[in-house]
C-alpha cells in the first residue's frame, strides 16, 4: 500500500487536452479540487493548442465538408500530429506509465458518443493518462473517431458549442476520485450515482442540512437531531430512494441490479423502496 501511495503521489494523473482555446481552462485549473489536486501533486494538466500543428499562416483547424451542408469541420492532419506528438513523449523508465506500461487512452468528446457516467469517470481515474480531443464546429473529421481515438464519450442529451466545457466536466468528475483528491474519502464514496453496496448503488444522494436547524419556519428533520446513527442510516437511505424515484426513476433499475448482486439481495434496501411507493400510492 505504501508503495502505491507513493507512485501516486510522485508519479501524477495526467490529462493532455487538444483544444483551439487552452486559456478557457484557467478558471478550472485555479480553483477548487482541480487546483489543489495540481499543488499536491497527485494530477497533472497539460494543454495542447491544436493551431500549433498546422502549416498555413492562418493556422487553419478546419475545412467544409465534403458532400455539402452547413458548418465547418475539424481536419484530420492537425488532431493526428497533436496526439501523434503526444504519444511520442516516452515517461521515465521508473515512472508509474513505464511500470504499467500502458499507453495514453485517447477520447474524443463528441455529442455521438456514450454518456459519461460516474462509472466512466471511475475506470478513467484508475489510468495514468488521458488524452481529451475537445471538438468545435459542426463536428471532427470521422477519421478521427474511427483511426485516432480510442473511444468517444458525450456528457449529455445536448450540444455545446465546443468540447471544452466538456473536459473541463471530466476532468472535475474524475479528479474527485483520485486517492488524496478529498479531504474525506467517504465524500466521493457517498455521491449521487455512487457505486458503493448498500448505500449509493447507482441512486440520487440523499437530502443534505446544516445550521441553523430553524431557518424562515422550515425545520431541518428531527431524526437527524436525534443522535441515532442507525436511524439517521436509514432515514437517508430513504430519502435518496425516494428522490431517485421523483427525479430520476429509470435510475432504480440499475439499483434494483445491483441490490441482486448482493447476498441478501439488499433486502433492507428493497424494503424501503416498497415503503416509498406504497406511501405514493396512499397519498
Amino acid at each position: 500500500i505504501c508503495v502505491y501511495l507513493w507512485l501516486i503521489f510522485v508519479f501524477p494523473m495526467r490529462f493532455d487536452v487538444i483544444t483551439i482555446f487552452p486559456e478557457y481552462f484557467a478558471g478550472l485549473l485555479g480553483h477548487g479540487i482541480v487546483r489543489r489536486a495540481l499543488e499536491t501533486g497527485i494530477l497533472d494538466v497539460r494543454l495542447t493548442d491544436l493551431r500549433d500543428f498546422t502549416h498555413d499562416r492562418h493556422r487553419t483547424v478546419d475545412d467544409r465538408p465534403f458532400g455539402g451542408g452547413a458548418g465547418m469541420v475539424l481536419k484530420p492532419e492537425p488532431l493526428f500530429a497533436a496526439v501523434e506528438k503526444l504519444q511520442e513523449e516516452q515517461p521515465p523508465p521508473s515512472s508509474a506509465s513505464a511500470l504499467a506500461s500502458r499507453p495514453a487512452r485517447v477520447i474524443l468528446l463528441s455529442a455521438q458518443g456514450p454518456l459519461f457516467t460516474q462509472s466512466t469517470a471511475a475506470r478513467l481515474a484508475a489510468l495514468d493518462r488521458v488524452v481529451l480531443i475537445c471538438g468545435r464546429y459542426e463536428g471532427v473529421d470521422e477519421r478521427v473517431a474511427t483511426s485516432l481515438a480510442h473511444e468517444e464519450l458525450s456528457v449529455g442529451d445536448f450540444v455545446l458549442s465546443g468540447g471544452e466545457p466538456a473536459a473541463a466536466l471530466v476532468m472535475d468528475a474524475v479528479t474527485r476520485l483520485l486517492p488524496g483528491a478529498l479531504g474525506n474519502e467517504e465524500s466521493a464514496m457517498a455521491d449521487s450515482f455512487g457505486e458503493t453496496p448498500g448505500e449509493g448503488s447507482g441512486i440520487l444522494d440523499h437530502p443534505h442540512y446544516t445550521r441553523p436547524a430553524r431557518f424562515r419556519d422550515m425545520a431541518v428533520p428531527e431524526i437527524l437531531l436525534s443522535g441515532h446513527h442507525q436511524q439517521v442510516r436509514r432515514w437517508r437511505r430513504k430519502m435518496a430512494l425516494g428522490k431517485t424515484l421523483q427525479h430520476r426513476p429509470e435510475l432504480l433499475a440499475r439499483f434494483l441490479e445491483s441490490a441482486s448482486r448482493q447476498a441478501d439481495g439488499d433486502r433492507a434496501g428493497r424494503e424501503l423502496l416498497a415503503e416509498l411507493v406504497d406511501e405514493r400510492r396512499n397519498q
